[in-house]
C-alpha cells in the first residue's frame, strides 16, 4: 500500500469507504451525495475532482468524481484500489449506443470492455487481455435492476481513446462485432482492478444514439440517470 493522501486525493484513508461510486462528472458525485446519502461529507477537492463519504441506508459509500478519458480514471481508481484499499469500485456514466439493442436512457451493464487503447501494454503481456467486470456486481446490478422495475442490458461496450475519431469508419466495425455502446473509462478500470486483485463493474446510461443523431442535454448528463445510481447503490 501507499502513503495517504495522495498527489491527487486530500482524504486520509478512513475517510474512504470499501465501495466507491466512480462518475465521470465530479458534479454527478455531488448530486449523488446530495440526492441519496445520508450524513456526507466532502472528502476530496483536489483539481475540483470532488469526493464524498456518506451512508446509504446505514452502510457506508463513498462516491467520487474520475474525470474523463482512462488516464484519468486510471489514476484516481489505481490510487484507490491501491493506496486507499477500496475493495470495488463500481463506475457511473453515460455512453453512446452503437447496437439498435440499446435506445437512449438504457441501463448497460459492462460485462466486457473492448478498446482501442493500449493501456495493456504497460503489463508486457505475452497476449491480448480481456478487461472483464466482477461477476459478482455484475450478477448484483441485474437483479437489483429486475426488483427496482429497471431493464438493463449486459454485453460487450467500447472504452475508446478517442473522442473525435479520424476514421469515420471505426463504430461500423465494433457495431459489427456485438458491441452495445461506447465510452472512454471502463477498460481502464478493470484492468486496474484485475491487477490489484480487486473488484469493479460499469453502469451506464445511454445519453447518445450515435447513428440516430440524437442526445441528451447536459443538465440529464450531470443531474439526472437516477436508475443506474440506484441501482449502484443498491450494491454497494
Amino acid at each position: 500500500m501507499g502513503k495517504t493522501p495522495t498527489p491527487h486525493i486530500a482524504a486520509s484513508k478512513e475517510q474512504v469507504a470499501k465501495t466507491v461510486l466512480m462518475p465521470g462528472d465530479p458534479l454527478r458525485a455531488k448530486f449523488i451525495a446530495e440526492t441519496f446519502l445520508d450524513s456526507y461529507e466532502c472528502v476530496n477537492s483536489v483539481r475540483n475532482m470532488l469526493g464524498f463519504t456518506g451512508e446509504y441506508k446505514g452502510k457506508k459509500v463513498s462516491v467520487f468524481g474520475g474525470g474523463m478519458g482512462m488516464p484519468s480514471v486510471g489514476i484516481y481508481s489505481y490510487e484507490l484500489f491501491n493506496f486507499y484499499d477500496v475493495d470495488n469500485i463500481i463506475r457511473i456514466g453515460t455512453a453512446g449506443t452503437i447496437s439498435d439493442k440499446v435506445n437512449l436512457r438504457d441501463v448497460v451493464v459492462g460485462v466486457g470492455a473492448s478498446t482501442d487503447s493500449a493501456y495493456a501494454h504497460q503489463y508486457n503481456l505475452p497476449g491480448t487481455f480481456s478487461a472483464i467486470c466482477d461477476f459478482g456486481l455484475a450478477r448484483a446490478a441485474v437483479e437489483a435492476g429486475e426488483k427496482m422495475g429497471i431493464a438493463t442490458v449486459t454485453g460487450n461496450i467500447l472504452s475508446s481513446d478517442v473522442f473525435y475519431d479520424d476514421d469515420a469508419t471505426a463504430f461500423d466495425k465494433w457495431r459489427k462485432m456485438g458491441v452495445l455502446a461506447v465510452e472512454m473509462e471502463a477498460a481502464a478500470l478493470y484492468m486496474n482492478a484485475a491487477r490489484a486483485g480487486k473488484k469493479a463493474l460499469c453502469l451506464l446510461t445511454i445519453s447518445d444514439d450515435i447513428y440516430g443523431g440524437k442526445s441528451l442535454s447536459v443538465e440529464d448528463r450531470q443531474m439526472g440517470f437516477t436508475d443506474m445510481m440506484k441501482i449502484a447503490l443498491e450494491i454497494a
